[in-house]
């Protein structure tokens, strides 16, 4: 069974400034702030956080299925993906706007500012999950990502009325949502998906401590950056796994999505939440190495031995076999 992947569906107009955001803020005249960022360079390339997830599930092997809403110019992007092992049935093709864009400018330090038109991503709403699930077959999971937040909270219904087990993965859209839509966007997930701060902002916006927060979902995924992920399970377990050591910092955007790819990816394989963790790692590390979100391929050899260098020969054994 295929893994539905709910999310938004972009171009990416990627910028580097050669500098440092921080140095050009002026905290107490935060209210005025007229700034213009000179950049080095202009990447377009295709991303959102449905189409990259489902690209790098692609990449190892899975035939993920996407769900989201795009424009009439995502012909190429469409072929893109298919010939990359994703599904794209689920995909609504907007008759009045042009698919979503991400403009991101990221510094030096790493440090990003971005802003993001929705575009047809707004009629996301006007899926029905349950049509999709009807062509395509009852999936193992859905993992409902960043995407319209009508959308967003129509597919975690139709997943709890069909009693399919969903990931909530709100990401971005924690700053669109008030606090009863972020309760119940996770209420009931299998999966909670995360960054530190997402994960801080998350408890503050829906008013939930992180005991309640575990009576609510399932297992909690928290990524940490270069100090790796925390996984946390609702006994209380918890897990940490550190990163692959990267041999560059190119660009840090999508590598969240390869993180979630790779962890989803493995589990569908039957391994634990350790191993999934490393090879979501392994994943997140290829993006960062990358000048945009699907510009790497998963190179079989060469992941299983940066794996084991950073993991050990029996990790390396055990996700070899998997995959």
């Amino acid at each position: 069974m295929a893994i539905v992947v709910c999310g938004s569906i972009a171009t990416d107009h990627l910028m580097k400034f050669p500098g440092k955001f921080s140095e050009q803020l002026l905290g107490d005249h935060l209210e005025h702030i007229s700034l213009s960022f000179l950049v080095e360079d202009l990447v377009v390339r295709r991303g959102g956080v449905g189409g990259n997830i489902c690209y790098a599930m692609g990449q190892l092997g899975g035939n993920p299925v996407l769900v989201g809403a795009v424009g009439s110019d995502f012909h190429d992007y469409r072929k893109w993906l298919e010939s990359n092992g994703v599904d794209c049935r689920g995909v609504r093709v907007s008759e009045t706007h042009h698919t979503a864009r991400f403009m991101c400018t990221t510094d030096e330090t790493m440090a990003q500012l971005a802003t993001f038109y929705a575009g047809a991503m707004s009629e996301s709403r006007d899926i029905s999950l349950a049509d999709v699930i009807a062509e395509t077959g009852a999936p193992e999971l859905v993992l409902i990502g960043a995407d319209d937040p009508a959308g967003m909270l129509s597919h975690t219904e139709a997943c709890r009325s069909a009693g399919i087990p969903f990931a909530a993965d709100p990401s971005q859209q924690l700053a669109r949502l008030d606090g009863e839509q972020a309760r119940t966007l996770i209420d009931g997930a299998a999966y909670l998906f995360t960054n530190e701060y997402e994960w801080g902002l998350l408890r503050q916006k829906a008013g939930l401590s992180e005991a309640q927060v575990a009576e609510m979902v399932g297992v909690r995924i928290t990524t940490l950056g270069k100090d790796g992920v925390e996984i946390v399970e609702r006994d209380g377990t918890r897990i940490h796994v550190p990163v692959v050591p990267e041999t560059a910092k190119v660009d840090p955007t999508g590598v969240g999505d390869g993180f979630r790819a790779g962890f989803l990816s493995a589990l569908s394989k039957g391994l634990g939440f350790e191993r999934a963790a490393q090879v979501g790692s392994m994943v997140a590390v290829l993006v960062l190495e990358t000048v945009s979100t699907q510009d790497w391929s998963w190179d079989a050899e060469s992941a299983f031995a940066r794996i084991e260098g950073a993991y050990g020969a029996e990790a390396a054994a055990e996700i070899k076999a998997a995959f």
